[in-house]
């Protein structure tokens, strides 16, 4: 996929329609939907070049084939401490996570922050979960008297997301539920037999009012023009050859690259936002070289911040004039503020039995998932909002323990056979928008390229505590009246960045003294500056929020390319 590779310091030469800082989930939908509206832009992008195929150079791999058989090296986990402390640490994937020792960021309390700068960014490694939020959700905040109140709802959006689910490929099942909205799918996925049974056992001894469905996953279940169907491997974070999930590489990056429209540059750290006192508007960004730390200016119309929800914020910050102190979009005192995730390791898990002579085919790059009900439809919880669970059933492979066969024939003919059937469900709560958990500048503390860093503060509190302990405990009831058997119960404990679901830090809303952005994800400060991932989000609901970023992302695009036809912008 050839790339335009820009440089240049001209300005007639560094002149676009539309910049778009960021090449992940977002900034590809922005990209894709200004370049199909005729704007000629350029894409951003802080880290490597990353091409679709040729640069996936595990995805082909057999698990022999890796040097350390997928364990990490020494070497590795220092120059990535913090991807270290979790699962992200594998080998076929440990090249995707940016080097930490370049990029640092302060804990003023425990945040696991996890980074993938390259071209694409995390739509490479993301978990493809893809729901739709409801009212239930856009609501909470104003029926709560929590924080402030969005300024859309679920009328607003619901278009879009049609829009996005029809090109990006989204399957699922259609459930008409409130709380899960209804989108445009391919065929669902298939549970497997005890997922089924556990399902239907949940849904009848809970009168109807659980749900145990198929997760809605951006994996092809059929092709689409450009990509064929999911080969169910599930190795989809080395990257897809067969583009059978949505990435920008797979996708909107193509799109955009064949109108013509598009300019991709790598390496090219956006420093700032230049901000014009006396249109009050952004007329273009300052950028520096990763390579080679030249600085370099480009222009445009109209500026798309999509470096992910700190990073966007951190852009901001960092665009600090003498009319705005303390960053572009500071004037209501909540940029950086609001920090929100969604707080999980935890759950529940046991042993099935009777279906012994049931299997299943491949690799299903899926889990089940449980639709919230907490705090829904009459129920009552001491504390706000609610949670879901994500999960899966399977057989137990070769790994398995066979203490009384533990050598010679018959235990090399046990391992050939798959063991029992297990089941276990992870929860996912949602996190209130604390006005206290937030991000600074951090002057003191510089990366390599001499750039401030950020200093993260914040937590889970005492609703998300009491949440926690609410979700175990529902977790291992359904589980046993669904019939599982020696069940156990895990809480890890969670740090915010864990779930890697950042939200906030740049909230929309209806008044410009209690929000950054208002309901067309414009910055109140500067209307021709966009915010449409994660840092604009007021709330964080339960569910899985990339798909709901790119319908805001297309949106605000569609939004943008009318004004400036208006000559609004």
């Amino acid at each position: 996929m050839p790339l335009n590779n820009v440089s240049g310091s001209a300005k007639a030469g560094n002149t676009y329609d539309a910049i778009v800082i960021g090449s992940g989930i977002s900034g590809g939908w922005a990209a894709k939907e200004l370049t199909g509206r005729g704007l000629k832009t350029i894409m951003l992008e802080r880290g490597r070049d990353f091409q679709h195929i040729k640069d996936y150079k595990t995805a082909a791999k057999d698990p022999w084939d890796f040097e350390h058989r997928g364990a990490v090296t020494q070497a590795q986990r220092k120059e990535r401490p913090v991807i270290s402390r979790n699962w992200g640490a594998q080998e076929a994937i440990m090249d995707y996570w940016v080097d930490e020792q370049q990029a640092p960021y302060h804990e003023v309390k425990p945040f696991n922050w996890w980074r993938s700068y390259q071209l694409g960014g995390r739509s490479i490694l993301w978990g493809r979960q893809s729901y739709r939020w409801s009212d239930f959700d856009f609501e909470a905040n104003a029926k709560d008297g929590w924080a402030i109140d969005w300024p859309i709802r679920y009328k607003d959006l619901a278009p879009w997301y049609d829009h996005v689910e029809k090109f990006a490929g989204i399957s699922g099942s259609l459930e008409g539920l409130p709380q899960l909205p209804d989108g445009h799918y391919l065929p669902p996925m298939d549970m497997n037999w005890v997922e089924k049974d556990v399902a239907e056992r949940i849904k009848k001894n809970y009168g109807g009012k659980r749900h145990m469905i198929i997760g809605r996953t951006a994996n092809l279940t059929a092709a689409i023009p450009g990509r064929t169907k999911c080969e169910f491997r599930n190795r989809c974070w080395e990257g897809c050859p067969f583009g059978g999930y949505f990435s920008t590489q797979s996708s909107t990056l193509p799109a955009s690259l064949a109108t013509g429209n598009l300019t991709v540059r790598p390496y090219s750290i956006v420093t700032k936002i230049i901000y014009d006192k006396d249109t009050q508007k952004a007329k273009g960004v300052e950028v520096l070289d990763a390579e080679t730390n030249k600085t370099y200016e480009y222009y445009a119309k109209i500026v798309f911040v999509n470096a992910s929800a700190l990073n966007s914020a951190w852009v901001l910050m960092n665009s600090a004039t003498d009319v705005w102190p303390d960053g572009l979009g500071s004037s209501s005192g909540e940029l950086g503020h609001n920090i929100m995730d969604h707080h999980y390791n935890l759950g529940a898990s046991g042993t099935v039995d009777g279906f012994e002579d049931k299997y299943y085919y491949g690799r299903r790059a899926n889990g089940i998932y449980v639709v919230r009900f907490a705090n829904l439809f009459g129920d009552k919880r001491d504390y706000l909002r609610g949670f879901g669970y994500q999960g899966a059933a399977s057989r137990t492979g070769w790994s398995r323990e066979i203490a009384e066969m533990n050598i010679g024939a018959q235990y090399k003919d046990a391992i050939t056979e798959p063991g029992g059937w297990q089941i276990g469900i992870g929860g996912f709560g949602e996190l209130l928008p604390y006005h206290d958990n937030k991000i600074t500048l951090n002057k003191t503390l510089k990366d390599k390229w001499g750039l401030p860093i950020l200093s993260m503060d914040a937590v889970i509190r005492d609703n998300e505590m009491k949440m926690r302990v609410d979700i175990v405990k529902e977790a291992k009831a359904m589980l046993e009246s669904a019939g599982v058997k020696n069940i156990e119960t895990h809480d890890k404990g969670h740090n915010i960045g864990d779930g890697i679901h950042e939200m906030g830090t740049a909230r929309m809303g209806r008044d410009p003294k209690t929000s950054v952005l208002n309901e067309h994800n414009q910055v109140w400060d500067a209307k021709n500056v966009f915010v449409t991932d994660g840092a604009a989000m007021t709330s964080s609901a339960c569910q899985n929020p990339s798909l709901t970023y790119m319908a805001l992302t297309a949106r605000a695009a569609n939004f943008a390319a009318d004004e400036l036809k208006k000559g609004n912008l």
